[in-house]
């Protein structure tokens, strides 16, 4: 079944008859036979690697077909794992779409399996959230020298990557590019960070001409058949931080399209960030929502299916 909660339009997780091999903060997944998952996203949030007890409307919907649209977009650059978004061509039975499919529609890919890469890959090309403070501090960010005087939120000279680990509990942490060619190796390590440079860059460009500022993002690997092909999510609200173009100004903390706007609220409700997370007020849900839906507009030139 799959368990919806406050509307009729989220859902915090499900349980579908199929193998479950994992539960993320966000999304569901289960295999399809040897060589395939299903990648169901719910509309569960978390903030500071902390779930939070209220979903967000529309929410999985959003990530799930934002990521369809980059993994179509960025085909001519890179291999990616996703085999389709639409519930009915993923070849379940009929009943089973039945019953299912409703729910599913929207939310969720069929994909290759592959084996993940312990590395998150970090692209930030604006100096903003940790980096900022680690700016301030030492004058780099996360071991790259930058130029004096910059300011909060001010466009980098060009893209740095700064990759973390992928901790399956607590929290992910900085390491430098000798700390992920230990884990991935080296000749991987420079291909998951060319590949990670071009794809914010792609993707930037595109974003900025309607409209959004890419702040930063993350992007994940893993290997099929001896390749780095690219998986899991790609640009959305969750991975990155959005800004609106209008009205960009360095030396302040900018509006945001993305969950910076549920960071902003328990940054000052004084929540020490330790589980569990407090329930969002009714105008921190529907805000969230409407901004994770006008990115999905703006990026795809059309509403949300």
């Amino acid at each position: 079944m799959i368990a919806a909660s406050r509307t009729s339009e989220t859902v915090w997780e499900t349980n579908l008859p199929l193998e479950k091999i994992g539960r993320g903060k966000v999304r569901d997944i289960y295999a399809v036979g040897q060589d395939k998952l299903l990648i169901v996203v719910t509309d569960r949030l978390s903030a500071f690697d902390v779930v939070l007890p209220s979903p967000i409307p529309f929410k999985g919907k959003v990530l799930n077909q934002i990521s369809a649209f980059w993994f179509s977009f960025f085909s001519p650059w890179v291999k990616q794992h996703l085999l389709t978004a639409c519930v009915n061509e993923m070849g379940f039975p009929s009943d089973f779409l039945k019953q299912y499919g409703p729910s599913l529609d929207g939310r969720a890919m069929l994909v290759r399996r592959t084996k993940p890469l312990l590395v998150e890959c970090v692209v930030r090309g604006y100096l903003t959230g940790s980096g900022w403070k680690d700016y301030l501090k030492t004058g780099s960010v996360c071991g790259h020298a930058l130029p004096q005087g910059l300011k909060q939120c001010q466009k980098l000279p060009e893209p740095i990557f700064t990759p973390s680990t992928k901790a399956m509990e607590g929290h992910d942490e900085n390491i430098d590019f000798e700390g992920a060619s230990k884990i991935v190796g080296a000749e991987v390590a420079k291909k998951i960070r060319a590949l990670s440079i071009l794809l914010y860059l792609k993707g930037s460009e595109w974003a900025e001409a309607k409209g959004i500022l890419i702040a930063d993002t993350k992007f994940e690997f893993g290997i099929l058949n001896d390749e780095v092909i690219l998986i899991d999510e790609v640009l959305t609200p969750d991975s990155s931080r959005f800004w609106p173009k209008d009205g960009y100004l360095p030396g302040k903390d900018q509006p945001s399209f993305d969950k910076q706007i549920v960071r902003n609220y328990l940054e000052a409700s004084g929540w020490d960030k330790k589980s569990p997370g407090p329930k969002l007020p009714e105008e921190v849900l529907m805000k969230t929502s409407a901004a994770y839906r006008d990115v999905y507009r703006r990026l795809a030139g059309k509403e949300l299916s």
